[in-house]
């Protein structure tokens, strides 16, 4: 009696296979998946093959709230995918993803993976699938069936598969009902599964920080046992999965979450040095902080930034050595920037891409002290102003710069020109030192050290 009442409120359950919920039960219509996923689907679907959109974007629409990314996952071979769709390709060695695209939208298509195999199952001639001794999956493409796929994923509310065709939520491992609890719980045993990838680890604290969810007392047990397996995933792996976790718009929360499960140390170098250290932690949770409020107001949030307010003690500790050396003002910040910089990307990897904005950064913190003629309005036109204005702001938040300074500059770019020329500070030296600059031929005037930024 109690069963059939759970059944007829939940939704029907096949026989050795997944609850299946009606559109009533769950409330997901087609209309709200991205059109690009459902050209996928109903591409799919037409050619006689399974196709569900999965994973976060089906948990996030049950919990309200609005997908970031719609991923979708078939029976469909990878090369049987390609074929289907002219814009699409093939990437990853580890796990083979399809990308399909449309316009300038991406959908990431995987095949139903088999069940995870024994860790004696290492040294196996298919090279499909590579299993490490201590259970760390290195390569696994196997195919499977959906539920062998179910059971494959993480957490339970991250092994939801939604049909648009029926608009139908497949549920194979209580998802829903945690998602409803607001609780993460790995699927299978804890601790074989965070063997196999490590990295499931910083998830479930990205996941409970970002779902607000608290963490299953199992899923939790073996966390800090393993903690060190994360020293062997890859410093690239490592940088875009904290990026993920400092840019989710909940960071404050996550670091937090990082400290309570003792994930802080030795993931992010960086992060412990600044944890660790009082007169730090103020200057990260304000960045922390800032940088949520900007992601939830839907303002851009960039990976750069971030790198700038981790390291900019390291590059602060670093100038000052460099200036104990006898450097000339500007080529001891230049090289303290490089140094701090090359010595990070060694520990974790991070592109290149991002040094030219992190240096800008860190460069015009001196310029903003610099209130006086001609300097304040050449600054207002540079293409960085807004970041390295936050920046400071951030700093001035902490203690760790001048909150008068920090309201000028904010002052100054809103104000006229009038305004702007009453703010400006008197010129440093004496009257006479001042008339001599002014006596300067164009050509020693232009013979100075270039200013930083």
């Amino acid at each position: 009696m109690i069963r059939r009442l759970i059944n007829k409120v939940l939704g029907k359950k096949t026989a050795a296979g997944p609850r299946i919920l009606p559109l009533d039960k769950h409330g997901i219509r087609r209309e709200q998946i991205h059109p690009c996923a459902l050209k996928v689907t109903d591409t799919l679907a037409r050619e006689g093959y399974a196709a569900f959109v999965v994973g976060g974007a089906v948990r996030d629409l049950l919990l309200g709230r609005e997908p970031k990314d719609f991923d979708v996952a078939t029976d469909a071979t990878p090369d049987e995918i390609r074929r289907l769709f002219r814009r699409s390709r093939v990437i990853g060695r580890r796990f083979q993803i399809v990308h399909v695209y449309c316009g300038p939208d991406l959908i990431e298509v995987t095949t139903f993976r088999a069940a995870a195999p024994p860790v004696e199952d290492e040294g196996d001639e298919d090279e499909s699938r590579v299993t490490a001794a201590d259970g760390m999956l290195l390569r696994d493409n196997v195919f499977g069936s959906r539920e062998e796929d179910a059971a494959r994923r993480d957490f339970t509310v991250n092994a939801l598969y939604y049909d648009p065709e029926k608009q139908e939520v497949w549920d194979s491992h209580g998802g829903v009902a945690d998602a409803q609890k607001k609780v993460l719980r790995m699927i299978g045993d804890p601790a074989t599964r965070f063997r196999e990838d490590p990295v499931r680890m910083l998830r479930a604290a990205r996941f409970a920080a970002k779902l607000d969810f608290h963490i299953d007392p199992a899923t939790r047990a073996p966390i800090a046992e393993l903690a060190g397996m994360l020293a062997r995933i890859p410093a690239s792996r490592l940088f875009d999965e904290m990026m993920k976790l400092l840019l989710s718009g909940h960071a404050e929360r996550g670091v937090k979450q990082l400290r309570a499960e003792g994930l802080h140390h030795g993931v992010l170098p960086m992060l412990d040095a600044i944890l660790d250290d009082p007169s730090r932690q103020k200057f990260l949770h304000a960045a922390l902080h800032d940088t949520d409020a900007r992601i939830r107001q839907g303002q851009s949030a960039s990976p750069a930034f971030m790198l700038a307010c981790l390291l900019w003690f390291d590059m602060r500790r670093e100038l000052e050595r460099k200036r104990g050396q006898g450097l000339h003002e500007q080529s001891a910040l230049y090289e303290a920037m490089d140094t701090v910089l090359e010595r990070q990307r060694r520990a974790l990897a991070f592109p290149r891409r991002f040094d030219g904005m992190i240096k800008e950064i860190w460069s015009l913190q001196g310029r903003f002290e610099q209130r006086s003629g001609a300097r304040p309005f050449r600054l207002l036109s540079h293409p960085r102003l807004s970041a390295c204005h936050d920046f400071l702001l951030i700093r001035a938040e902490s203690g760790d710069a001048s909150q008068e300074l920090a309201d000028w500059w904010s002052r100054f770019q809103d104000a006229d020109e009038a305004e702007r020329a009453e703010m400006l500070l008197p010129a440093r030296g004496t009257d006479a030192t001042r008339k001599r600059r002014k006596r300067r031929k164009p050509a020693e005037a232009t013979s100075r050290a270039p200013e930083i930024g």
